[in-house]
């Protein structure tokens, strides 16, 4: 496909809605409810956990939002298959794993970056200062869970805004808008989910 061309979609914008309401609803009920209540009842409090509980709750959190939105996307998509040739291609091929590594190095140069531009901002003197459960791990310089704190961000986000937003809306975006267009909305779209 030449950067340009529009994506054959066999579905209409009904389906687009859909998939996109499930999806923000799932990401949100998983990681808000679900998870969370999971860990209540099996006796576990976030808080309480440790700096490497706390990182692989946040991995499992986001494992399980990723599994939620490709179920959605088989469920939705199904009555369309077979999917044209240029759909959600998958390839180990090409030098994605430099930017892997490259991802896993910068977590922490970006994570400071965004402490620094807090610490910018002027608070009010009885606004308390908090820091998030990765600054936490991060000064306290637990190399476990700053890995899987890496993984979260470096690994699992980015693939599941491949799958769900470069791979499903953008695409489907282009049957009703020129590609330039429906970029600007994906990347809108994606930047505003994951705020």
């Amino acid at each position: 496909m030449v950067f340009g061309d529009r994506w054959v979609v066999p579905w209409n914008a009904m389906t687009i809605l859909q998939v996109m309401l499930l999806w923000t609803t799932a990401f949100w009920f998983i990681g808000s409810w679900m998870i969370p209540f999971a860990a209540h009842i099996t006796g576990f409090n976030k808080e309480s956990l440790t700096f490497r509980g706390q990182a692989l709750f946040s991995l499992v959190i986001d494992v399980t939002e990723g599994i939620a939105g490709i179920a959605i996307l088989l469920r939705c998509l199904s009555r369309f298959r077979p999917l044209p040739p240029d759909w959600f291609k998958f390839s180990l091929k090409g030098n994605w794993q430099i930017d892997v590594i490259l991802g896993c190095l910068m977590f922490p140069i970006v994570n400071r970056l965004s402490q620094f531009n807090l610490d910018l901002l002027p608070l009010l003197p009885s606004t308390p200062v908090t820091f998030s459960s990765v600054e936490q791990s991060i000064r306290a310089r637990d190399p476990v869970a700053m890995f899987l704190y890496a993984i979260v961000v470096s690994v699992c986000a980015p693939v599941w805004e491949e799958i769900v937003f470069r791979g499903f809306l953008l695409p489907s975006l282009t049957k009703y808008m020129p590609v330039w267009c429906a970029i600007l909305v994906k990347e809108s779209t994606a930047i505003n989910a994951i705020a």
